[in-house]
């Protein structure tokens, strides 16, 4: 079986999920299952690479590993934060925006079958890290995208842990965290996420595929400029007036020391 071929039936997986999940959606009146699934979304999407692709080796097992790992954790970690707070204030606005009557069909265009499609697209350097063998033992590329994962992990999980015991304060309402992670980076979740698609990116090429990372170029960019830094900065600055300042010092993105 081709590379396009399983890529193709991967698409036809992902957006049979995304269709259950939107039928869920509509009966519990909340988009925001959506979120909790995009990450146990690439575990699938993972395994059914690992599965029906015809490489073999260590460089195939790892980044299976690697994949699930980041994905549970992501989707546990979002269940537990979101479970029981209702629906995301902007599918919320959504909602009142387009009307009761019409959203339920829209939200399946505007939201499942959009982040299905990125999410099959995306997922990409995943199909060729394993569908390629570029000799049986890990190279250079491998121990730089293994070593890039595991720096985006940390700063991902630390900065979402540090985060909720921030918010977990009532004290702390209406503040800036600027501590830990959060010192050197205003995202270092965000920074974290694309730290370990790059991982993925490189291992890729470490299989001789080269293409299939432009997966790791989609997700950086939906992040610094769509969905995640972009979004986010805009609801801060009008939320906390102490994040000027915060802005002023700290970096965007890449983490950095702070200016003084």
């Amino acid at each position: 079986m081709s590379f396009f071929q399983i890529w193709i039936q991967a698409l036809v997986i992902i957006l049979v999920m995304m269709t259950i999940l939107w039928f869920v959606s509509v009966l519990i009146k909340n988009v925001s299952i959506v979120d909790l699934f995009w990450g146990f979304g690439f575990v699938i999407t993972s395994s059914f690479y690992f599965l029906k692709s015809p490489g073999e080796g260590p460089r195939k097992i790892i980044l299976f590993l690697l994949v699930t790992l980041w994905g549970l954790r992501l989707s546990s970690y979002l269940a537990w934060r979101n479970t029981g707070k209702g629906e995301d204030f902007r599918y919320g606005q959504f909602r009142k925006n387009y009307g009761e009557k019409r959203y339920w069909w829209i939200s399946f265009f505007q939201t499942f079958l959009l982040q299905g499609i990125l999410m099959w697209l995306i997922s990409t350097p995943l199909l060729g890290a394993q569908f390629y063998v570029n000799g049986a033992a890990l190279n250079f590329f491998d121990y730089a995208g293994i070593a890039l994962w595991l720096i985006g992990f940390v700063f991902e999980a630390g900065g979402d842990f540090q985060l909720a015991m921030f918010r977990s304060n009532p004290g702390n309402r209406g503040k800036v965290l600027d501590k830990g992670f959060w010192r050197y980076t205003r995202h270092p979740n965000y920074f974290g996420d694309s730290a370990v698609w790059w991982g993925y990116g490189l291992i890729c090429l470490a299989a001789g595929s080269y293409l299939p990372i432009l997966g790791s170029v989609l997700m950086t960019a939906l992040i610094i400029k769509v969905s995640g830094v972009a979004l986010l900065e805009k609801s801060l600055k009008a939320d906390k007036p102490e994040y000027a300042e915060y802005e002023r010092k700290t970096s965007s993105f890449l983490p950095w020391f702070p200016k003084k």
